[in-house]
This record gives structure tokens, C-alpha cells and sequence, in this order.
């Protein structure tokens, strides 16, 4: 067995320095709360309406959500547009526009048009130039 003797340790050093570590820490908690909602910017430049945002951003969203108020526009949530049947991949575009605006980036900056669709699916030598290649070998 260990025989662990404090008469020979001089006072000076620390017996267990671990156990005074934890006795010295100190614990700070802090409260979030999660239903801030982000601050409404101000209408800038050409944008004074959600129409003329919507416009702006292209990929014909004035048509797919309708709100005539400022404020009400940019205290809309995900949920509110889902439930007025907007699709995931619209949703995402215009709240992600939305947030890139109150970080008071310039739209021409962050609006682009929707990825085109893949004419072929697939990739690698089994097609090439758009065109789909068969097999060579003998069947």
C-alpha cells in the first residue's frame, strides 16, 4: 500500500492541486433567449415594399407570397410561410435573402437564379459531351 505522509510536504505547494482548482472555479451561466427575433431593417435604395424586395430577388417570389405591411413582411417566420404553400426550396431563398438584407448587403450582391435542372443524369466516361456512350464490348 501507499503511504502518503503530509509532515514531509512543505506547506508552500499545494497537497492537491486538483481538488483546490475545483474549490477556486466558478461557474457563469448565461440566459439566451431564442425567441428574439432578428431587428427590421429600414427600406433602402429602390426596396421601400416586400413586393419591391420580392421583385428584386427574382425567381418570380412576388407571385408566390403576398404581404403588404413592411413590418409584417420581416416578422414572417418559416412556419407562416409554409402555411400559406410555399415550396422548402422557396422558403429557404427568401428567408436566406432576407437575412443577407439586414446584414445590409447590396441584393446585386447575393440574388442569383435558380441552379438549372441536369439534362442527364450520371456522370463519368458513360457520358460525355451530352451524349450518352454504350458499351464496346461484345454482348
Amino acid at each position: 500500500m501507499f503511504r502518503f505522509s503530509l509532515t514531509r510536504v512543505p506547506l508552500s505547494c499545494p497537497v492537491f492541486p486538483s481538488i483546490q482548482n475545483a474549490q477556486s472555479r466558478k461557474v457563469a451561466t448565461t440566459v439566451i433567449n431564442v425567441s428574439r427575433r432578428a431587428d427590421i431593417p429600414s427600406p433602402r435604395g429602390k426596396i421601400s415594399t416586400p413586393q419591391d424586395f420580392l421583385k428584386a430577388i427574382g425567381r418570380s417570389s412576388e407571385t408566390k407570397i403576398s404581404i403588404d405591411s413592411w413590418d409584417a413582411f420581416w416578422r414572417t417566420s418559416g412556419w407562416d410561410m409554409k402555411n400559406a404553400g410555399l415550396s422548402i426550396q422557396d422558403r429557404r431563398y427568401i428567408l436566406w435573402c432576407m437575412e443577407k438584407f439586414r446584414q445590409n448587403q447590396p441584393i446585386e450582391r447575393f440574388a442569383h437564379e435558380e441552379k438549372p435542372n441536369n439534362k442527364i443524369r450520371g456522370r463519368g466516361p458513360a457520358v460525355q459531351f451530352g451524349k450518352r456512350i454504350r458499351s464496346r464490348r461484345d454482348r
